[in-house]
Parts: C-alpha cells; sequence; structure tokens
C-alpha cells in the first residue's frame, strides 16, 4: 500500500510535493488548464471552506487586491472563520450520519458537537476516538455516541459503515462469504470488526428514557460461508492484522453486572479497543481513507474512487501521491485544518476547469477529460447545504436576517445594562453584592455564525430534504423533476427573490449602467462580459415594471446551471 519516498524526504512544503507529484504522474496531459482566474478561485475557495458563495463587496475587495499572496491570505482568512467549522460540521455529519433522522440523540446536539470539534480544530484521531468510544452516559460527550446509538449498535450495519468510513472498504458482500468479485475482501475482515461491537447494546434508562450503550462479558463471533459451509470464528481484529484476544477472565467479569434495567458494564470491553485498533498507526487503512475523503472533498474526485471501494482492483490513481497525503497527515498528527490548507494552495486546486486551449481532437466543451489526472480542475456540483446558503446569501436574505439578529442582541444587550445599572443602584443602597449577566456581543463573529445558522435552520432542512439522499454520499448533481420543480415554481425561491430590499429591489434601485455589475458580482462571484451586461442593459429597455423584471432576473440566475456548480 505504501510507495516510493522520494517526495516524502524533500524538505519543499507539502503543496509543492503534492503539484510535483501530479504533474510527474505519466498520466498526465501535454496540454494543461491554465491557473483560474481571481473570481473563480474566490467563488470555488469559499464554498470548499465555507459552504457559500461570497459577498459582492467581499468580489470586489478580493479583484481589487494587487498582492501577490493574496490567495493564500484569503485562505488562511477562511480557514479561521467559524464558517469554515460550520463546513467542516456538514461534511463530516453527511459523511458519518448520511443524513439519517435522529433517533437516541438529537441532531442538533450531535451537529454542536462536530462544530464545537472543528472549532478547537480537533484531529481527527481525536474526532474519530472520541466517537468510537463515546457511551452516551456523560452529558459533555453524549453527542457523539450518535454514530453508535442511531444506528441501534446494529451489528450487520455499524460494521458496514466502520469499514466504509473508517478504512475505506465496503465490506457488505463478505458478510455470508469472501466476496465474488473482490479478492481481497474476507469474510473475516467483515467479522473482526463486527467482533467489536457484538457484545454491545443499546440500554434504555427507565427512569430518564435516555438511551446508552451497555456490554455484555461474553459473546463470540462465529460465521459460515454460504457458498463452501466452512465454518469459522474470529476474535476482533482490524482487517488483517492479529486477533486481539480478551484478557485471562478472572471471578468477577463486570464493573456493573447484569440485571433488569441496569446498563451492565464489564470490566474489560471489546468496543473500547475499536478506536484503538483502527487509529493505530500500523493499520496504514485508517489515514490512507480519510487522507483520500479530503483530496475528494477538496479536487471534487478521490485518488480512489467510489471513496469507500479501496481494494487490489481499485488501486489509488497515483498510489505515490495518496501515500505522500497520508504520511504527511500522519506527521502533522491527523490535522484537518492543515491537510486542507495545504491542498488548497496547490496549483492542481487553482487550476481552471476549462482548457485554454482544448486539447488536439478534444471537443472544447468536454468538461469530463482531464479531470481523472487532475490537468483541468473539475466541476463539483453544490451539496444541498452549499445551495441553500448561497441562494440565501445572493438573495440578500442572509444579510437582512443577520442584521435583525444583531440589532435584538443589542436592544438586548441595552436593556440588559439598564437593568445592571439599577440593581447596582440598589444593591449599593442596601450593601449587597451585586450579581450581573453579560449577553455576547453582536459583533462576535462567533455569536453572528451559530445565531444565524440557527435562524436559518430549517431553510437548509428543507433543501437537505430536496436535494441530498438519504443513505447516500452525494457526489454528483442529476437534477430529478421535484428539484427542477422547487427551483423554477417553488414558494421558498420565490419569496427570497421577492424579499423587500433584498437583492432584486436593490438592483431596481440602480442606474441601467449598474445593475449587471451588481448582479453578476452577488450572485455568479464575477464581472459580466461586455456580451453579458449589453443583454442586460437591453432587457431593462423592455418593461415598465422594474421590479418584477428585476426578480425574473434574480429567479434565472439563481434557478441556471452556473449557480448550482462550483468552477
Amino acid at each position: 500500500m505504501t510507495c516510493g519516498s522520494r517526495a516524502l524526504d524533500a524538505a519543499e512544503p507539502l503543496h509543492n510535493r503534492i503539484d510535483d507529484l501530479v504533474v510527474a504522474h505519466e498520466g498526465f496531459r501535454s496540454s494543461v488548464a491554465q491557473s483560474t482566474d481571481d473570481a473563480s478561485f474566490l467563488r470555488r475557495v469559499h464554498l470548499d471552506l465555507t459552504g457559500s458563495i461570497p459577498t459582492s463587496d467581499q468580489t470586489r475587495d478580493f479583484l481589487a487586491d494587487s498582492a501577490a499572496d493574496k490567495r493564500a491570505r484569503l485562505i488562511d482568512k477562511l480557514l479561521d472563520s467559524p464558517q469554515y467549522a460550520r463546513r467542516m460540521q456538514v461534511v463530516f455529519d453527511v459523511m458519518l450520519m448520511e443524513r439519517r433522522a435522529s433517533k437516541h440523540i438529537k441532531a442538533e446536539q450531535w451537529e454542536d458537537y462536530l462544530w464545537d470539534s472543528f472549532r478547537q480544530n480537533k484531529s481527527w484521531l481525536q474526532l474519530s476516538t472520541e466517537i468510537l468510544t463515546a457511551d452516551g452516559t456523560e452529558e459533555q460527550t453524549r453527542p457523539a455516541a450518535r454514530f453508535m446509538l442511531d444506528r441501534e449498535l446494529n451489528v450487520d450495519e455499524v460494521t458496514r459503515d466502520l469499514g466504509r468510513m473508517f478504512l475505506g472498504r465496503d465490506l457488505q458482500c463478505a458478510q455470508c462469504h469472501d466476496h465474488p468479485a473482490i479478492a481481497d475482501y474476507l469474510q473475516r475482515h467483515y467479522y473482526g470488526l463486527a467482533a467489536f461491537i457484538k457484545r454491545s447494546f443499546v440500554f434504555k434508562d427507565p427512569k430518564t428514557k435516555a438511551s446508552s450503550i451497555g456490554e455484555k462479558a461474553d459473546g463470540e463471533i462465529e460465521f459460515t460461508s454460504v457458498f463452501t459451509s466452512e465454518k469459522d470464528k474470529t476474535a476482533p481484529r482490524v482487517l488483517d492484522a492479529d486477533p486481539i484476544a480478551d484478557p485471562p477472565g478472572g471471578d468477577e467479569l463486570y464493573k456493573v453486572k447484569p440485571a433488569k434495567d441496569v446498563r451492565s458494564v464489564p470490566l474489560y470491553s471489546r468496543r473500547l479497543q475499536l478506536a484503538q485498533s483502527l487509529t493505530d498507526p500500523a493499520n496504514v487503512a485508517f489515514r490512507f481513507n480519510i487522507a483520500n475523503r479530503v483530496w475528494a472533498l477538496m479536487m471534487g474526485r478521490g485518488l480512489v474512487e467510489p471513496v469507500d471501494m479501496w481494494h487490489a482492483d481499485n488501486l489509488p490513481t497515483h498510489p505515490e501521491l495518496l501515500n505522500l497525503l497520508a504520511e504527511s497527515f500522519l506527521e502533522h498528527e491527523y490535522d484537518l485544518k492543515y491537510l486542507v490548507r495545504q491542498l488548497a494552495l496547490t496549483d492542481t486546486y487553482q487550476r481552471s476547469s476549462q482548457y485554454a486551449p482544448p486539447l488536439a481532437g478534444q471537443d472544447s466543451d468536454d468538461a469530463t477529460a482531464g479531470t481523472a489526472d487532475y490537468a483541468v480542475a473539475m466541476l463539483k456540483p453544490l451539496s444541498p447545504e452549499q445551495l441553500a446558503w448561497s441562494m440565501m446569501k445572493a438573495s440578500g436574505l442572509a444579510e437582512q436576517q443577520l442584521a435583525s439578529l444583531i440589532s435584538k442582541q443589542e436592544k438586548a444587550a441595552e436593556k440588559a445594562e439598564h437593568e445592571a445599572e439599577e440593581r447596582a443602584g440598589k444593591a449599593a443602597d442596601e450593601k449587597t453584592t451585586e450579581v450581573t449577566v453579560k449577553l455576547q456581543s453582536a459583533s462576535d463573529p462567533v455569536w453572528q455564525e451559530k445565531s444565524l445558522n440557527k435562524a436559518l435552520r430549517a431553510h437548509v432542512a428543507t433543501f437537505a430534504g430536496v436535494f441530498g439522499n438519504k443513505g447516500v454520499q452525494q457526489s454528483r448533481f442529476d437534477a430529478s423533476a421535484d428539484q427542477a420543480l422547487f427551483l423554477r415554481n417553488g414558494d421558498l425561491i420565490q419569496r427570497w427573490v421577492a424579499l423587500k430590499n433584498g437583492l432584486s429591489d436593490r438592483l431596481a434601485a440602480m442606474k441601467d449602467a449598474e445593475v449587471a455589475e451588481e448582479f453578476y458580482l452577488a450572485v455568479f462571484s464575477r464581472m459580466p462580459s461586455a456580451e453579458e451586461s449589453k443583454l442586460i442593459e437591453e432587457m431593462l429597455e423592455l418593461s415598465d415594471d422594474r421590479k418584477a423584471q428585476m426578480r425574473q432576473l434574480v429567479w434565472a440566475g439563481l434557478a441556471s446551471a452556473e449557480f448550482r456548480f462550483n468552477h
């Protein structure tokens, strides 16, 4: 699984070594797309690092900036923002829970846990360990137990998802026999993972009704191949690693013995060995899997694709490159922000999604040619969450909602300050100690992000319901009839387009010569071409109802193919 170490020994930054390996790959094209223009880069990196498009003012400022290091500075600024934590929360929520409905742990608690984790820049090692070891009994760590609890500790479901999400291998078809088509997916691999959780179960407290994870001290894994009828058994193990034997048992096996309405807790927990075994440096599949997934997040496709189907007949397209990513990730203690930053800094990430000029014999409209070797950037469909936030930002809804939240918070702070002054006066008269309650500052970016996310949560959920597929990690955009109708005729979109003092009204109040620029900056994060400006000016001459005209224009932009993709 490991490859040559030439690139690993280089002293240069990781992003340079990545580019060297991409260009040196035997399949790399002689004709390479140019570096993408500043406007496309700005939109791309905002979507990938914050989950939404930039505002028109942010685009103007970036385009006007002539500093040579402005792209690197922007990357660092976005990575330090609370919006980055929200973007990663969404990415890892969808990856780990695949839009499952809440059962034992509320989705809001799980999402807050992930958001806080990414704000703290927890490593993937720490985050994985917390998710795999939490039992739901302690308030502080309870949300992390959602991965196990909301799968009902179903052995088959948890086993499959452990293999897919933490090892990059979908072992489902090895449940009943060695995989019929993939030689290196074996039945013992499946049951080796299952053995870690076989003894665990969902316990519901009869008093509090809260669910947590209990465990027995016994229970072995035995399996039979339906092809050969051969029987076998295994202790817990990760793929081909050595089985982990239980320690010698004494007279007492439990911290808390099994009893009616009691959560049993064994002295030795197989489930708690799972995180240690999965994250052990000897298990290279753990770091290769997450490195491949982060690459896919940024580049639009994995070096192993699909990302959960790594096997001998589907090896990385760039093995030395994936080895470099995985080993560098390990060296930097699984720092996700570090890896995302290095990928964003690469020439590979910053290439245009269009060839200029096209390859000989290649149609210039061929959007997929060159993406597998990364000679051209891949078009990436916006996720449901990206689409929702980008539409709310472009239409002006997000800006108006935030302004309203800030105003309410400032008024609440003024009221609290006035009441504190009154209490202080009374306390001085009565010689008592004053107790004050401080509200978070409305200018705090973290408060703003959390408040705005809470206020618009229902809208995002609507988009997730329309565009998200439960149980599927979506990587392509294929609009269904319902999705097309939602964009074209949906009441929600129409309300945003007609928002009072929103983008449509702002455009209607502008001079004709200013409309095209503001529209394209707000919706597409770029300046209009001369032809596009002319078309809008001609359109403005055709109607006396300027507001209706602007609403139609904004709707057309939001529903367009250009808006739905990250270029």
